[in-house]
């Protein structure tokens, strides 16, 4: 272990050739620093110039290029990226220029004083657009009240995880945008130690971002998905209680005044006993999927 490279960087990129130029610049510089550092850089089916600028990078010592034939996905590039990684830490950054390098050094040094398992670059509450705000509040609540996870900024590109982990949740995660988002709740999910470093903002250098309100309510349901891989009670047990009190105050007072019982009110209590032994079932087969998940590489990293 004494002589194995201690990071790598992962950076996906897909029609980034405006602004891969630069950031690749700063890769070289930070690696002219740190010689141990390895790279992984995935071409995910680029459409313009990106293949041309990576071929400069061909054969380079301590450098991977991967090229996919068509485009996978965000997570899909990641995803590869990540699978090529042997070191111990592993941190992705984007293509576009928004993440410094100079800010990795903070989250190691994070992640060794508090000895995480994932640090998370977290940018300013009001970074971007009051419609992208909008919509990362609102990802941002749904995952605090499903998983009540304290992370702000689930949606990062710029993370530092602990490879051994990131590797074995690899096939749990989409190949879309959602994948950083999906990949934090399940570190959270499994009860790793997930810090945030503060990074500042940096607007893209070049290109145009394909981040939509599509991709916002795609990740949406990839959270519900998770949570009901991991914690279904959190979705069934609130639905239960619902539906059961539902029925309670729509029946008392049809009863007091000497109407029999509602058919109404019946249905809802009906329902919410449903729902609550469904989520009991839901919740047993999670148990059994979060071993099978752990048992290949124990509590490593727990």
């Amino acid at each position: 272990m004494a002589d194995r490279p201690s990071l790598t960087i992962v950076i996906p990129a897909y029609n980034e050739a405006a602004s891969l130029p630069s950031v690749l610049e700063e890769v070289k510089q930070y690696r002219d620093a740190r010689p141990d550092v390895r790279v992984v850089i995935v071409d995910d089916g680029s459409r313009d110039a990106t293949p041309d600028v990576l071929a400069a990078w061909q054969g380079c010592e301590g450098v991977t290029i991967i090229r996919h034939k068509v485009n996978r996905g965000y997570g899909g590039a990641l995803k590869s990226g990540l699978a090529q990684a042997t070191t111990d830490l592993a941190v992705t950054i984007d293509a576009d220029g928004q993440h410094r390098l100079e800010d990795v050094d903070g989250m190691l040094a994070i992640f060794g004083a508090q000895d995480a398992d994932l640090v998370v670059g977290t940018r300013p509450a009001d970074a971007g657009s009051l419609y992208r705000r909008m919509g990362k509040w609102v990802i941002r609540t749904l995952a605090r009240v499903l998983t009540r996870t304290g992370v702000t900024d689930l949606n990062s590109g710029c993370k530092l995880y602990r490879t051994s982990l990131v590797r074995r949740y690899l096939y749990l995660c989409p190949d879309s945008m959602a994948f950083s988002d999906v990949m934090t709740l399940v570190f959270a999910s499994q009860r790793h130690r997930i810090v945030p470093c503060p990074i500042p903002d940096r607007a893209r250098r070049a290109g145009k971002g394909t981040i939509s309100t599509a991709t916002a309510f795609e990740t949406v349901l990839e959270i519900l998905n998770i949570i009901m891989l991991f914690n279904p009670l959190r979705i069934f047990l609130p639905l239960s209680i619902c539906c059961f009190l539902a029925g309670l105050l729509w029946g008392i007072p049809i009863v007091l005044v000497g109407r029999g019982v509602s058919v109404g009110s019946m249905l809802a209590i009906v329902m919410g006993l449903f729902f609550f032994f469904l989520g009991l079932v839901a919740e047993q087969l999670a148990l059994i999927r979060k071993e099978t998940i752990n048992r290949p590489s124990g509590s490593a990293g727990g």
